[in-house]
């Protein structure tokens, strides 16, 4: 009996080692990532879904525009994060930073804040799909494929104020992967695939290239303190509307 329990706690020592060591041989994708420009748009690559549009998605995104450009509204004016795809895309040409464990990686866009995290091993990695509710980021787990992380992202709400426009329908797969650029500069590749059969007649595909920051950091983006500001001053001025009730 002891010589049973003594290979099993060495079985389940050696599959941690083994497990740790996967690990460590997994590419690094840590560190804070700034926009390729070479060749490229300032703000991210231009959405190549427009073509694939199906007529009544168009008409919705018609409507949305009819409705806020006059006003020159947007939801980045309100405080409100672009969502998938488009924050991956584009993000207004801020940074972004990944932080990487084994069984986790979590992406934060400079811009409005947006987080995402990636659930690549645990219970957070299987949810059902009962327990899942819509977001402008969805639901994303991951695989290795070798030196490839693979990122497949569900349970979107439907967005028609972002570019890369979409129905809760959609699906996306990311696929991430380290490069070098002729200066020997680390890059980090990411090409997406959206299918959505409610807004697309195809599936969307870009590809979206990031350069190393070295010695790169990300600065707080607190979208809502300006207003919050404005709005103590009026209370100074006497020109607040009556403030609201919480009790």
């Amino acid at each position: 009996m002891k010589t049973a329990v003594t290979f099993a706690a060495l079985a389940m020592g050696m599959a941690v080692l083994s497990a740790q060591a996967s690990a460590q041989e997994r590419p690094d994708f840590s560190g804070v990532w700034t926009f390729h420009r070479a060749g490229g748009n300032l703000f991210g690559p231009r959405w190549a879904g427009d073509k694939a549009m199906k007529p009544e998605a168009k008409a919705k995104v018609d409507a949305y525009h009819k409705l806020v450009d006059p006003r020159g509204e947007s939801p980045g004016g309100w405080c409100v994060g672009t969502g998938m795809p488009g924050s991956m895309l584009g993000s207004g040409g801020y940074p972004m930073e990944i932080i990487q464990r084994p069984e986790q990686i979590t992406i934060i866009y400079e811009a409005h804040t947006e987080i995402r995290r990636i659930y690549l091993s645990g219970p957070n990695a299987t949810l059902p799909d009962s327990d899942l509710f819509p977001t402008r980021n969805g639901y994303s787990t991951g695989h290795w494929e070798g030196d490839t992380l693979v990122v497949e992202t569900k349970a979107l709400e439907e967005q028609v104020d972002q570019a890369a426009a979409h129905s809760a329908n959609a699906r996306i797969v990311e696929r991430y992967r380290l490069d070098r650029d002729e200066n020997g500069k680390k890059l980090l590749v990411a090409e997406m695939t959206m299918t959505d059969p409610d807004f697309y007649t195809e599936p969307v595909t870009m590809t979206k290239t990031w350069d190393a920051a070295q010695d790169g950091r990300m600065l707080y983006y607190n979208c809502n303190e300006p207003a919050w500001e404005e709005h103590l001053e009026n209370l100074r001025t006497g020109k607040a509307d009556e403030a609201p009730n919480y009790k």
